[in-house]
């Protein structure tokens, strides 16, 4: 099939739609999100920033090209919520450490009510 010059694949208008939140992704989509997640958060690790939305122009400039996947393999608004994720999962473990230094005990809860 010889595609012309403004048409798409199937394959890109798959993408196109999963990107905009327009149809569900397949758990292979899914995981390919997830591994361009992972590959984007290790570049932000390496270059010492936290939060990829505050700022938005030092995680463009030292990851552009895992940006770039990251936003092209997952939905938009993933991207965002997994950004977000990001920073107060961060927080909440900077948050716990804090607390185990000031000798802090850690305790198992049950919230299952069955009696």
């Amino acid at each position: 099939m010889v595609l012309g010059l403004f048409e798409q694949s199937e394959a890109d208008k798959r993408a196109a739609e999963v990107r905009a939140g327009t149809v569900a992704p397949t758990r292979s989509e899914r995981q390919k999100c997830w591994i361009a997640r992972d590959g984007y958060f290790a570049c932000l690790d390496r270059n010492n920033i936290i939060d990829a939305l505050k700022d938005e122009k030092a995680a463009v400039k030292a990851c552009k090209a895992e940006s770039a996947e990251f936003e092209k393999d997952c939905a938009a608004q993933w991207v965002t919520y997994f950004k977000k994720w990001r920073v107060q999962d961060i927080q909440k473990r900077a948050r716990l450490k804090e607390l185990e230094a000031q000798g802090a005990v850690k305790m198992d809860v049950n919230t299952d009510f069955k009696q």
